[in-house]
């Protein structure tokens, strides 16, 4: 009953936050005192021990910096350039979209606030141009999530720091570099299959090179923050520094020299991913102090070879992300492949990016913020249509997608 309890717990919380607007983190704090005290019979501070206070610092330090760039316009020049590539070259447009969204997550942008920039844009373009919408949703989802796990990117920082705390071994680049390779081959398959064109509206072109044409200048901060940015990726990535205070500190300065508009920065830290990590993690601490995660992992080696298992784990994540938080689904799900990765011969990087990929390549979903984005910023045409391309786009997503990242990064490492 003690391992039953807090896994039944779990499912209630992921049902009630998706149906409600209420973060599961919070509920996940909730479920961690009472099933910690009143099963499991822990204190406070026992409860408390699995809160990963190392990745508090990480997410809070790349939102910051984020939120800094954001307000001094460096993520606007970001994505001016890459929308001016695009003059007189209609079929770039996805490509550079999907650049510009892989950069920005890549450089510490949740993927969440980096498709927001640029879905209004995109889809516009869309519009304009004669392009599907389904199209440009799709590779801006692609895009956000080719560059999420980097080693400085919020989804990267918590795979990572969550792989750290086993005995496993896996290198930062290997699941920066599977995710960005998947996404791109999701990105290409989704602009042969939903390219279309028509003519354009000369008067939207018209406008278009109006918009492009009012663009601002550089100044000195935007350069600042662009060297700073470089300068971070280069140290965290050589020297294996903690990322989170080295943001902050970037940040910290940079709010220095722009006092005027960086009063209010902290505003833009992502204090809802925080919470939901937050939360999520230290129920998971629950989970492996009631035996729950073990008899978990038992019962799935039980279902037959790990290559069989790692196949359905990739196929519940992505079924489960569809509905549900692509992070939240990470945090729990990683606990339970790892007792499968220390006692078969599977490769820990095959494995973890397989289910990476597997919870966010179906963040086109329409009940995903993400796919939500997408879904409110359409354009022109029906929203019930495009509701309907997102759904038969995600499904077809969930069908063959879990089996291609298994069968490209776990089945290789296998044989």
């Amino acid at each position: 009953m003690s391992e039953s309890l807090p896994l039944l717990a779990l499912a209630v919380m992921f049902v009630v936050a998706t149906l409600f607007p209420i973060n599961i983190g919070i509920l996940a704090f909730v479920g961690a005192f009472f099933v910690g005290t009143a099963s499991l019979h822990l204190s406070e501070d026992e409860i408390l021990e699995s809160f990963p206070a190392s990745l508090f610092v990480t997410i809070l330090g790349v939102t910051y910096l984020f939120a800094v760039a954001q307000r001094n316009g460096t993520v606007d020049l970001l994505v001016r350039g890459g929308v001016k590539l695009v003059r007189g070259k209609v079929a770039l447009i996805p490509w550079v979209l999907f650049a510009v969204c892989g950069l920005l997550s890549a450089l510490g942008t949740f993927p969440t606030a980096a498709i927001a920039l640029l879905a209004p844009v995109g889809l516009k373009f869309a519009q304009r141009h004669g392009m599907s919408q389904l199209l440009i949703g799709a590779v801006l989802v692609a895009g956000a999530h080719a560059g999420s796990f980097s080693p400085i990117a919020v989804s990267g920082a918590i795979v990572l720091g969550m792989i750290e705390q086993t005995p496993l071994q896996l290198a930062p680049h290997a699941l920066f570099l599977a995710s960005l390779a998947f996404n791109v081959l999701i990105a290409a398959v989704s602009f042969v299959v939903l390219r279309g064109h028509r003519r354009a509206d000369p008067a939207a072109a018209v406008e278009q090179e109006a918009d492009d044409d009012a663009s601002a200048g550089v100044d000195w901060r935007q350069v600042l923050t662009l060297a700073m940015l470089v300068v971070l990726v280069g140290v965290a990535l050589v020297f294996r520094l903690e990322i989170g205070f080295l943001a902050l500190g970037a940040g910290a300065l940079l709010a220095l020299v722009d006092l005027n508009r960086q009063s209010k920065a902290i505003e833009g830290v992502s204090w809802s991913t925080i919470v939901l990590i937050g939360g999520m993690i230290t129920y998971v601490g629950i989970l492996e102090e009631a035996g729950t995660i073990d008899a978990i992992s038992h019962g799935a080696s039980q279902l037959g070879s790990p290559l069989l298992v790692a196949l359905l784990l990739c196929v519940v994540v992505a079924v489960v992300s569809a509905f549900a938080s692509s992070t939240a689904i990470l945090t729990a799900i990683i606990p339970i492949a790892v007792p499968l990765l220390l006692s078969s011969d599977l490769s820990a990087a095959g494995l973890v990016a397989a289910l990476a990929v597997s919870a966010t390549i179906v963040d086109t979903s329409p009940f995903s913020s993400n796919g939500a984005l997408v879904l409110s910023n359409a354009r022109g045409s029906d929203r019930t249509m495009i509701y309907r391309q997102l759904l038969g786009y995600t499904g077809a997503v969930v069908a063959v997608g879990p089996l291609f990242a298994w069968g490209l990064l776990v089945l290789p490492g296998a044989l």
